[in-house]
C-alpha cells in the first residue's frame, strides 16, 4: 500500500523529518503545507516535493496521511481541519500545549473514524521494541523503578521555539515529554507526581526535576534541563535484572542487559536514518490495516502524559 504524505509546517522538525521517509517504501511524500505559500515553495524546492500549497488547498489536496511539524501551540487547529478533511495525522510530541486540547483532537479523530497518533518516534526504534519484549516477557521480573534524565544545555533566547510560551516552550513541553512517555510506558499513569525546578527569565521552566510515585510503592524519579548538559539515559530495574538504556536514550541503539546473579550483555539494534523512519512505517501499517490507532502509541497515552506534563507545569507556577 502506497501512502502520500503531505508535511504541514515546513520549519526546523520537517526538515530532519524529510529524509527519512526515503527509507520507507510506500511513503510518498507529495506535498508541503504552510500558512505561507512561499515559504512553503521555499521548503518544496530544497527538498523536492512536487507541491507546496496554502493550508486551505493543502487540507483539500489529495493527500492521506500528514506530519504535522509545526510548534506545539499551533497543532490544535491544524489537527482538527486534517481531521476534518479526512486526512490520516501523525502530531508531532508534543500533542498540544493543554489537556483540553488534546481531548478535543482524540475526540475529533474518535468520532470521524480517522487514524491519529502522537509522534513519539522512541517508542519504535528497534531498541526500544526489543526492550518491551524483554519487559512483557518477564525477562526483569516486576519492573518496580526507572531513573533518567533528558538533559540538553540550550542558549536561552526568548524568541525561539524552545523558550516562547506562545509557541510552547520550555524544558517540559520539549524534554519532559520524553522521559515521561518513557516511564508511562512501562509503569503506566502514576498516582501522584512531585516536580521541583526553576523558571527562565520569562517564566518557562528551565530545569525540572521529577519523582512520580504508585500506590503498591514503584516510582521514578526524571531530570530535564535547559541549564546544564547531560547524558540522556534511563535505567529500567525489575526484581530479576535492569537494563540500561545507553545514551541518548530517545535514540537508543544500545541496551545492557545485567540479569540478576548473571553477566551482563551488551545489545545492538541499529535505526535506520535518522530513526524517524520507523514510525513512519508504523503508520503506514496501521493504516494497510485499517486501524485509527496505534497499538503502540494509542491516544490514551498520549491523554496520560499531558495530564502528566500539565501536572507538573501547575507545580512550578507557570
Amino acid at each position: 500500500m502506497s501512502v502520500r504524505w503531505g508535511i504541514a509546517g515546513p520549519g526546523r522538525m520537517a526538515a530532519v523529518m524529510v529524509a527519512d521517509f526515503a527509507h520507507v517504501p510506500g511513503a510518498e511524500l507529495v506535498a508541503v503545507g504552510s500558512r505561507s505559500a512561499e515559504r512553503a515553495q521555499a521548503f518544496a524546492d530544497q527538498f523536492g516535493i512536487p507541491r507546496a500549497l496554502d493550508y486551505d488547498a493543502f487540507f483539500a489536496a489529495d493527500i492521506d496521511a500528514v506530519y504535522l511539524a509545526t510548534p506545539h501551540a499551533q497543532h490544535t487547529d491544524l489537527a482538527l481541519a486534517a481531521i476534518e478533511a479526512g486526512k490520516a495525522v501523525l502530531i508531532e510530541k508534543s500533542f498540544t500545549i493543554s489537556v483540553a486540547d488534546s481531548i478535543a483532537i482524540v475526540e475529533a479523530a474518535r468520532a470521524r473514524g480517522v487514524f491519529a497518533m502522537e509522534a513519539m518516534w522512541t517508542r519504535f526504534l528497534p531498541a526500544m521494541i526489543e526492550l518491551r519484549r524483554m519487559v512483557e516477557a518477564g525477562d526483569l521480573g516486576e519492573v518496580r523503578t526507572i531513573q533518567g534524565d533528558l538533559i540538553a544545555a540550550r542558549e536561552y533566547d526568548p524568541a525561539d521555539r524552545l523558550f516562547n510560551p506562545e509557541l510552547g516552550g520550555g524544558a517540559v513541553y520539549d524534554l519532559g515529554v520524553y522521559v515521561l512517555a518513557f516511564v508511562q510506558q512501562f509503569l503506566g499513569e502514576p498516582d501522584r507526581v512531585v516536580a521541583t525546578g526553576g523558571l527562565l527569565p520569562n517564566g518557562v521552566e528551565g530545569e525540572v526535576g521529577m519523582l512520580l510515585g504508585w500506590d503498591d510503592g514503584r516510582f521514578a524519579s526524571e531530570a530535564i534541563s535547559f541549564r546544564v548538559a547531560g547524558p540522556g539515559r534511563q535505567l529500567v530495574a525489575g526484581t530479576q535484572g535492569w537494563v540500561d538504556v545507553k545514551p541518548r536514550f530517545h535514540r537508543a541503539e544500545t541496551l545492557v542487559w545485567h540479569p540478576r546473579g548473571g553477566e551482563p550483555r551488551e545489545l545492538h539494534f541499529p535505526k535506520r536514518g535518522a530513526g524517524y523512519c520507523h514510525e513512519i512505517e508504523h503508520v503506514n501499517q496501521c493504516l494497510a490495516e485499517g486501524l485509527t490507532e496505534s497499538p503502540v502509541m494509542p491516544l490514551d497515552d498520549t491523554l496520560a502524559v499531558q495530564r502528566l506534563m500539565a501536572e507538573v507545569v501547575r507545580q512550578l507556577g507557570r
